[in-house]
């Protein structure tokens, strides 16, 4: 069992999943299964393999499915709700802000509830001798979304919102995508993450997401947010349902 892992883990899991429908219909994305086995219950299953103790999920759309299918306990882990009465308005950023007691309590494990992976992912974070890691992986033609540039250290150095196939130039900068699973140490999230969170949200940006946030904290705040290179690794993040497809031949 890895030593250095947090003991603590947040899920975000309260959006409602629209790209995903009609398999959302009726669930929330988090239960949307892969091969057979729920996106959650997944990632639930690698935080218990690398030693995280408790988890708190932050719930919102359809939250007693997922209150449902996880319980109180799920195997050796302790799980605690948050719930979102406002996810359908509100971005990624908010409903870290609704666990920030959560991230106030020690170095933590941060998650989005639609990424499929395999456990040395975070073995990847943990492993990493860095403060504060962020998991990535080659962006390649099937992927979209957000981006980062990497120094020659490893640290990401700059984001890039809304990419595609087409943001992948021949010469210019090579590309990684996050992945959405980030460690970060007790000090970092005292002293950075939670009074930006608080300062987005005071000022009415509720519908910000975590990677606005990380962008203006290492591009204009100096934060040192390390790349873990996840490169030979299995993971999808499911959006849609040609993201389901793909994840479930990668997981095959």
């Amino acid at each position: 069992m890895a030593t250095r892992a947090p003991k603590t883990a947040i899920i975000l899991a309260a959006g409602r999943g629209s790209r995903l429908r009609p398999l959302t219909d009726l669930r929330p994305k988090p239960l949307v299964e892969v091969n057979g086995t729920a996106i959650l219950h997944n990632a639930l299953r690698n935080l218990q393999s690398v030693g995280v103790q408790e988890v708190t999920v932050v719930v919102g759309y359809r939250k007693d499915a997922i209150q449902y299918a996880c319980g109180s306990r799920f195997g050796e882990l302790e799980i605690k709700y948050i719930e979102s009465t406002v996810f359908d308005r509100t971005g990624s950023a908010y409903s870290l802000w609704l666990a920030r007691d959560t991230l106030l309590s020690g170095d933590c494990f941060l998650l989005e509830g639609d990424v499929f992976f395999e456990e040395d992912t975070l073995r990847h974070l943990v492993d990493s001798q860095a403060t504060d890691v962020a998991a990535v992986a080659p962006f390649n033609e099937l992927m979209e979304g957000s981006a980062v540039l990497l120094s020659d250290a490893g640290l990401i150095t700059c984001f890039r919102m809304k990419q595609t196939a087409a943001n992948l130039v021949a010469g210019g900068p090579r590309l990684f995508k996050t992945m959405n699973l980030l460690r970060f140490s007790a000090t970092t999230l005292r002293t950075t993450i939670v009074p930006a969170l608080n300062d987005i949200i005071g000022s009415g940006a509720t519908q910000a997401y975590i990677e606005e946030l990380l962008a203006y904290l290492v591009e204009r705040r100096g934060l040192q947010l390390t790349a873990a290179r996840c490169d030979d690794l299995r993971w999808y993040e499911i959006d849609s349902i040609e993201d389901l497809r793909v994840a479930e031949r990668i997981f095959v």
